[in-house]
């Protein structure tokens, strides 16, 4: 395998290497950059905080930057009177979230509530606990001797429900019966919360749930006492062109993780945000004996208020989602004929590309074939970075893309985009669907 070249600047959308080589960062690194690459706005602000108070530990003090930022990201949450745990990233903060659940059940004499319940074709960390509550098959592979402390329920995946080895279901109401069984089974009074991605992202490529989802997976938990965890790690801070996925259903979670987009890359940063009733009832209770070393930095804190300012005035939500339209649109145009295109999905600046090998029949490429790495790898070629994903059919086989650029992207990046997608994908696959078919895209 090559070694990767080096990465020495960047600016907007683009990361220049020491060859000074040029790169389309369309996939925003990991789905993390959102206000674009280079904003010297944040590296002063990073700067100022390091050289005013660069750590101080949570436990003995709180900060300016910590409490300034609590109090003006909360009005974006989807969460009631929200209370604010800052820590370094998206699997800490779901470590968090499952030990908080915990502690709150406790702090109601609710002794026995320690069950969690995921889906399969989910991503939530790779820290062990996060990693066992994940259901990234993949992923799960080399360690399964370590977990199976969790319970998982179908994948909300409508373009694979039903599909043998998918672990998928298509519907709604299928969905929210099974986890309504799942929960009556374990006894209803032995499960703690339920956690998942409004929209998934890495694992099987942009998959929106079907309609009625949300509501009705809320309802089971309401109906139950089972706590709803919101992973917003990669859809949070305006991803899918609202500020939070849940958002675009109306849904409250009782406790929401978020970290990527919240620091654009700029620091390592995350954070658990508890409806109030939950905070109130931990710290009545007495300590939440928890912590990480870098849990609570002013200067994360700092970079992540002055992240959100940007967000905010330069209406960057917005431009997620009409350029994430856009982006759709030039999709579909150019892809829409292709032989191996199953389907063109996501919202806002979340957009995926499942690749099969049979159209009709949905059947994917197998593994050997390493089609999503061909694709990566010819885009890659062509100066274009995208974000590669496997086994969303079956655990083994099943091939997408998910692309994710910076919402400061241009229109004539975009095109280009989708023009190097689509050649990569007739590069990888050995299929040619003709340059006249897909050329307008680019102009």
């Amino acid at each position: 395998m090559p070694e990767p070249p080096i990465a020495v600047e960047a600016h907007g959308s683009t990361i220049r290497d020491a060859a000074g080589r040029e790169y389309l960062d369309a996939a925003g690194g990991a789905i993390v950059v959102n206000v674009g690459h280079g904003r010297q706005e944040i590296a002063r602000v990073m700067a100022e905080q390091a050289g005013r108070l660069a750590y101080a530990h949570g436990s003995a003090f709180t900060t300016e930057p910590v409490e300034a930022y609590a109090a003006e990201v909360a009005r974006y949450l989807p969460v009631d009177d929200p209370a604010i745990y800052p820590v370094s990233g998206g699997s800490e903060a779901i470590e968090t979230a499952l030990k908080l659940a915990r502690a709150y059940h406790l702090a109601n004499g609710d002794r026995d509530r320690w069950i969690v319940v995921a889906r399969w074709g989910s991503y939530h960390g790779n820290s062990l606990g996060a990693l066992d509550l994940s259901g990234r098959k993949p992923l799960r592979r080399p360690y399964e001797g370590w977990l199976g402390r969790f319970r998982h329920v179908s994948a909300a995946y409508p373009y694979r429900a039903g599909m043998e080895g998918s672990n998928a279901l298509g519907r709604a109401e299928d969905l929210a019966a099974e986890l309504d069984r799942l929960i009556l089974a374990a006894g209803p009074d032995t499960v703690a919360a339920f956690v998942a991605e409004p929209i998934v992202g890495a694992t099987l490529a942009a998959v929106e749930p079907p309609e009625g989802y949300w509501s009705a997976i809320a309802e089971v938990c309401r109906a139950h006492g089972v706590l709803l965890i919101a992973d917003e790690v990669m859809t949070g801070f305006g991803r899918t062109g609202r500020w939070f996925g849940l958002d675009h259903w109306g849904v409250r979670p009782d406790i929401l993780v978020a970290a990527k987009g919240a620091t654009s890359g700029y620091w390592p940063f995350g954070f658990v945000a508890a409806a109030g009733r939950i905070h109130d009832a931990v710290r009545a209770a007495g300590p939440f004996v928890h912590g990480f070393t870098y849990s609570h930095a002013p200067v994360g804190a700092a970079v992540a208020r002055e992240v959100l300012r940007i967000l905010e005035e330069e209406r960057l939500v917005e431009a997620s989602a009409e350029q994430g339209h856009r982006l759709r649109t030039l999709l579909e145009a150019g892809l829409a004929a292709h032989p191996h295109v199953g389907e063109v999905r996501g919202r806002g600046l979340l957009v995926g590309v499942e690749l099969v090998a049979d159209r009709e029949t949905r059947a994917p490429f197998p593994r050997a074939a390493r089609v999503t790495e061909g694709i990566v790898a010819a885009a890659q070629e062509r100066g274009v970075l995208l974000y590669s994903g496997t086994g969303v059919a079956d655990g083994i086989d099943g091939d997408t893309i998910l692309l994710g650029p910076p919402f400061v992207v241009t229109d004539d990046e975009l095109r280009r985009l989708a023009d190097v997608v689509a050649e990569s994908v007739d590069a990888a696959t050995g299929q040619d669907v003709g340059v006249p078919t897909r050329r307008p895209v680019g102009r």
